[in-house]
């Protein structure tokens, strides 16, 4: 699982950074890629990537404004184009719908592939096997969401080697030992398949936000989670200022993080007017609250590992 971030930037595209467009790379766990936000020139942001459009089989809108929104009929048009014909599933606030619908049908565009549009509000708004996503509103003056997707639980693995190193050839038996159920084998040996399959890991959960004021809605939505990916459009000294344009500064960014008790806190959603060094100064903004925070940049892959055994009993503790 990795995320990979191809537009950090806000309200309109920049030389250094363009608008909101963030990838769930889900290769390994179902050959598959999540988008979140789709600004203007998204899929000229994934020419200069190896993600293949094709891939992306949902995309999560977290609100109506252009710079999260103009780039996706051009997405979905181009997808068509080079082959996609698997579903497309889309969420977000009402409104979407309409918006993509009218773009193609006034370009007298015609997709290779059916549409489905999902109309979120807080909750779970999907869940199969691998993966749950739950969704809460926030606060930023537009219906603005945030998306927490949250992956099963793995099993622990059959100890393979362990069995050959017995003399046990693969087949049935390897398949009962995995269930956990005790084995006679010919010979007169009794095996237990606890002792053969290794311990399983909790999934692991990211929290992807929309543009948004300070609120609690991004603490629950946040809550333990391996990589929480949050706004920060001013600084902390512009607090009255992202009042009022419903938007998030750095130190606020950080405390949810550190009361939600994420390990690591990816900042995004940088305004053009902070260059090099400004982005320095506001990533140091942000540490001093919550240490483990980055401000992320068009192209980072972001990998999100299990945690240590260790990270486990001290968020269970």
């Amino acid at each position: 699982m990795e995320i990979e971030f191809l537009g950090t930037g806000a309200g309109v595209p920049a030389k250094h950074r363009n608008v909101t467009g963030i990838a769930l790379r889900l290769l390994d766990e179902r050959n598959a890629i999540w988008l979140f936000d789709c600004g203007e020139g998204t899929q000229m942001q994934i020419l200069r990537t190896n993600i293949r459009p094709r891939k992306i089989e949902k995309i999560f809108i977290t609100h109506l404004h252009g710079d999260h929104l103009f780039g996706l009929p051009g997405l979905l048009s181009s997808r068509s184009f080079q082959g996609g014909t698997e579903p497309m599933e889309i969420y977000g606030p009402k409104g979407v719908k309409d918006f993509v619908m009218t773009a193609l049908r006034v370009s007298q565009t015609r997709l290779a592939y059916p549409l489905k549009f999902i109309d979120v509000a807080p909750g779970v708004i999907f869940q199969d096997k691998q993966f749950t996503v739950i969704c809460d509103k926030l606060d930023h003056g537009i219906a603005s969401f945030g998306y927490r997707v949250v992956e099963a639980d793995h099993e622990g693995e059959l100890q393979v080697d362990q069995l050959l190193a017995l003399g046990i050839k693969p087949g049935p038996v390897f398949g009962r030992l995995k269930r956990g159920e005790t084995v006679t084998l010919e010979d007169g040996r009794e095996l237990s398949g606890k002792d053969f399959v290794g311990e399983s890991r909790p999934g692991r959960i990211v929290t992807i936000l929309g543009d948004t004021r300070y609120t609690e809605a991004s603490i629950r939505l946040g809550q333990d989670a391996d990589v929480l990916v949050h706004e920060s459009t001013f600084k902390e000294n512009e607090g009255q200022m992202a009042k009022s344009y419903y938007h998030s500064t750095t130190a606020q960014a950080a405390q949810v993080a550190k009361k939600a008790g994420v390990t690591q806190l990816l900042l995004t959603h940088i305004s053009a007017r902070y260059l090099a060094k400004d982005v320095l100064d506001l990533e140091k903004e942000a540490q001093a609250v919550f240490g483990n925070t980055r401000i992320v940049r068009d192209f980072d892959v972001i990998d999100v590992p299990f945690r240590r055994k260790d990270e486990e009993d001290g968020a269970q503790g």
